[in-house]
């Protein structure tokens, strides 16, 4: 039995949830928190039940279907409660359930519309006779009104009984299925039930499935199992009142994206917005890039309201803190001209102002030498060098995307963060770069080139565009393109000829048969210098450009460094900005000693000698006198010549000058010490005034070389290197590399003119700080003499030459340089005897004819002892004067 409840007292609250048509659940306004809420039953009436799902923890409970009129008489109540504010009175409690009755009125006093007469006029539940109270008016209008719904034919009172019953799907056997044969398209239905903030059970109003949909993109705090009790995170509670208040049995639009488990996962549309906006932007959910990349429209929207909560500190965002440093405004955002591609991730852009920036793509990662599930497999069969543009798959592919669509054009540029120096990597500035409206990343990641980095979720240094990027990484993914793709990646071989020069003189011929060849520029060393690829000859190539003398750049070389000549830099940016990366055309014409092509670069048209010589960044080289080209070059040149522009800014017009030959011999003799003895009676002699410093420096060498040895087969050498290697008395020396052979090199010491064959593992990287003495031995030929013809006698000249100067002091004097080589006339520095005089007079060496007047005195005296030699016989004239015309029939020639 029922029993009377308190005095029938009016309270108010909104109706929150219909349970039946004849149950609400009514709550309280929030204070602080959720509100309590309270389920009344309207008294005197008895609704058909809805159907139930049977629970899978009884045992024996069977699913149930819907009574005639249960749908109807719920949908009566929704549209009419839900969401709306009501007055209420409890008429009675049961006992031990607590089970409460009453009735309740629309508005905010009991003068509003009685929803139990409402509900029994439309015929949708009966009134219960028993008990009816002969002094009750309010129980005997509704009977009145049944009985005139009755009359009337309503609800379940129609003669035609045309009510529905649902034929309900509580499970759907194939979650992927059913999202792709929606496509995307909106579905009506109404929220049943909210689990959380982004988590609720609808009910799809066309075919009756009840589905669980997890909001795409978001997530709101949960509520979690411990100890059998669910146990809320924080803000858990308050999101899911959220969305309950806005959601709960409202009729909204559901979008199916995707699935996880049984789950769906999809968007929920209300006529006002959409909740998950709403829900993030309060601070009660975060974005969540694994679903980001299914939600089909307002992404940008989502991380918007993110940036919004973060900013005002919102909820769940109350302690946090930006870790992305502030970018100054007129930084942030910026057009340029692209320059130059660096890999598949980054690329230099010249802004308005002339400034070149080093950008890196955001949120994005270049191939790598292993490809995604193929890691333990490597492109890389031997122990060679790597060359990432060529050896990491799909490096070049992308690459050259950003080559075609880039290079040479205006760009956008919006900074998105700037990622500190780490781990010995420079700062980063981290991009999005537009064109045509067309993200150039987006652009990447859709061809399969790259793949999106992975961001922690608390971590704000990632793309403003970093949902596209996921979104086009999974579309790379499912079409099975680039580094996504089960086949075998592209393989690149590419000959290196730099500094090869067998191989160069193999391929000299064909490229001078082919004529202009399409190639790509691939670096700049200087104004003339340029590194090309040749795709079609599947090669790499140092190019020389021909005709021209560029200024030189700054350069360490084996005497030391050197610095750059004027206008080297103009140069170097002049080349830079006309070709690199561009597609050229080469024609060459032959090669250097060290493997060099040597020839003419087109770009677009354009000669590049002939454009450097005209903006006055070159002068013209002797040998284009004979080149196709030559009419053009020096015309150019004459008229840069005459404004004194750039590299011609000090010309002056030469002047006719008589030179007058000397007839007077200089002497200024420095004292020398003789260190090795080559053939030709050539010689290196070190100059005692700096031998000193030469003492300090291998001193500081040594001492550092033993007690910090270098890792053995650490230094790669190079023809021409300057570098230390370990002579056989274990001590390290300066030395050069004249030859590279067989894992070994032959090497010149540099500073003592002996030479030998050393292992790699005996050589090693020079600090800079012994680069700045100069080359100690200093490479000589004796002057105005002539060794014999004679083998014997050719043999006794050098090893008497070697015995007298070997490791001797002596006093030097320059007499005349022929090409780069100095000839001297050396004396003893106590007995001033001259040393050839006397290897002349022992008939060891012979007296050369020289005509220079100034050297007269020193030839004659130089002919007196050789007179003196042959009377005597000695050694090279002990058969008499072979120097006769008819000596030819003794093997001697004059």
């Amino acid at each position: 039995m029922a029993t009377p409840g308190a005095p029938t007292s009016v309270q108010r609250g909104i109706v929150k949830q219909v349970l039946s048509g004849d149950a609400v659940i009514i709550r309280g306004q929030p204070k602080g928190g959720p509100p309590p809420e309270r389920q009344l039953n309207l008294s005197n009436v008895t609704a058909p039940r809805l159907a139930r799902r049977a629970n899978p923890n009884i045992e024996g409970q069977n699913e149930t279907k819907d009574e005639p009129w249960a749908w109807e008489a719920r949908e009566f109540l929704r549209k009419k409660l839900v969401g709306k504010e009501v007055s209420f009175t409890v008429e009675y409690r049961v006992p031990g359930s607590g089970r409460e009755y009453g009735i309740i009125y629309i508005g905010k006093d009991t003068t509003g519309e009685n929803v139990t007469e409402s509900i029994v006029a439309e015929g949708l539940v009966e009134v219960r006779r028993g008990g009816i109270k002969a002094n009750d008016d309010a129980q005997h209008r509704l009977i009145e009104l049944e009985e005139a719904a009755k009359n009337a034919g309503k609800g379940r009172w129609s003669k035609d009984n045309a009510h529905l019953v649902r034929d309900i799907k509580w499970m759907c056997d194939n979650t992927r299925n059913f999202v792709d044969s929606n496509h995307q398209q909106p579905l009506d239905a109404v929220v049943e039930f909210v689990r959380d903030g982004s988590t609720m059970r609808v009910c799809l109003l066309d075919s009756w499935h009840y589905v669980t949909v997890m909001l795409s993109g978001i997530k709101c705090p949960m509520f979690k199992l411990e100890n059998d009790e669910q146990v809320p995170e924080p803000f858990a509670q308050e999101a899911r009142f959220f969305t309950e208040c806005r959601l709960l049995q409202r009729e909204v639009t559901v979008i199916l994206e995707g699935v996880s488990n049984l789950n769906f996962i999809g968007s929920v549309i209300h006529p006002n917005g959409n909740i998950a906006e709403l829900l993030v932007r309060e601070g009660f959910a975060r974005c969540i890039d694994w679903s980001m990349v299914l939600v089909s429209q307002g992404r940008e929207k989502l991380r918007a309201a993110e940036k919004f909560a973060k900013e005002r500190r919102l909820r769940m965002w109350k302690d946090y803190t930006a870790s992305t440093p502030a970018i100054e405004i007129q930084d942030k955002n910026y057009t340029g001209k692209v320059v130059e591609v660096v890999n598949a991730d980054a690329m230099v852009i010249k802004t308005s102002s002339g400034e070149f920036r080093k950008i890196t793509l955001s949120s994005i990662r270049p191939p790598r030498l292993s490809m995604p599930g193929k890691e333990d497999e490597s492109p890389i069969k031997d122990n060679r060098r790597i060359r990432p543009l060529y050896d990491i798959p799909y490096m070049f592919e992308a690459r050259e995307f950003l080559r075609k669509k880039l290079i040479g054009k205006k760009v956008n540029v919006s900074v998105d963060y700037i990622k500190p120096a780490n781990d010995g990597f420079p700062e980063k500035t981290c991009a999005t770069v537009t064109i045509s409206n067309i993200n150039v990343a987006e652009a990447l990641v859709s061809k399969g080139f790259v793949t999106v980095l992975r961001h922690r979720a608390d971590d704000d240094q990632r793309s403003a565009h970093y949902d596209e990027l996921l979104a086009a990484e999974a579309r790379a993914l499912k079409n099975g393109k680039g580094l996504h793709s089960k086949k075998d990646p592209p393989i690149h071989r590419v000959a290196d000829l730099s500094g090869e020069v067998q191989k160069a003189k193999q391929f000299l011929p064909f490229l001078q048969r082919a004529g202009r060849c399409n190639g790509i520029v691939e670096f700049v060393a200087s104004g003339s210098r340029l590194r090309i690829y040749l795709p079609k000859e599947t090669c790499l190539i140092t190019f020389l450009l021909a005709g021209i003398t560029c200024p030189r750049m700054a350069r360490t070389g084996p005497g030391g460094p050197s610095s750059s000549e004027p206008y080297s830099e103009e140069a170097l940016q002049y080349t830079k900005e006309l070709c690199l990366q561009r597609e050229v055309e080469v024609e060459v014409e032959n090669i250097d000693k060290a493997g060099n092509f040597i020839g003419w670069l087109f770009v677009e048209g354009v000669n590049l000698s002939v454009s450097l010589v005209e903006e006055a960044l070159s002068m013209t080289h002797f040998t284009a006198e004979r080149s196709p080209y030559g009419s053009i070059l020096f015309p150019a040149e004459e008229n840069v010549k005459r404004k004194k522009l750039k590299v011609w800014e000090h010309f002056e017009e030469p002047t006719n000058i008589v030179v007058v030959e000397e007839t007077e011999r200089k002497t200024n003799y420095k004292p020398i010490v003789v260190t090795e003895v080559l053939d030709e009676c050539q010689f290196f002699a070190q100059h005692v005034d700096s031998g000193p410093q030469l003492e300090k420096l291998m001193e500081q060498l040594h001492t550092e070389f033993s007690t910090s040895p270098p890792l053995p087969g650490s230094h790669t050498p190079k023809k021409g290197d300057l570098l230390a290697a370990k002579f056989t008395d274990g001590n390290w020396y300066r030395a050069s590399v004249e030859k590279v052979s067989g894992g070994k090199a032959h090497v010149l010491y540099v500073d003592y003119g002996n030479s030998e064959t050393v292992g790699s593992a005996d050589l090693a990287t020079l600090p800079p700080s012994y680069h700045s003495l100069p080359t100690q031995a200093h490479r000589y030929a004796m002057a105005c003499v002539t060794l014999p013809k004679d083998p014997e006698a050719l043999v006794e000249a050098k090893e008497a030459f070697k015995r007298e100067v070997m490791n001797n002091n002596f006093l030097l004097n320059v007499e005349y340089r022929v090409g780069g080589l100095e000839f001297v006339s050396m004396i003893h520095p106590e007995s001033k005897d001259d040393i050839v005089k006397g290897l002349i007079a022992d008939g060891l060496l012979m007296a050369e004819n020289r005509r220079e007047k100034r050297l007269l005195p020193l030839v004659n005296e130089y002919k007196k002892s050789q007179e003196q030699a042959r009377k005597a016989r000695l050694n090279l004239w002990r058969y008499g004067d072979f120097t006769d015309d008819d000596a030819k029939e003794f093997g001697y020639q004059n």
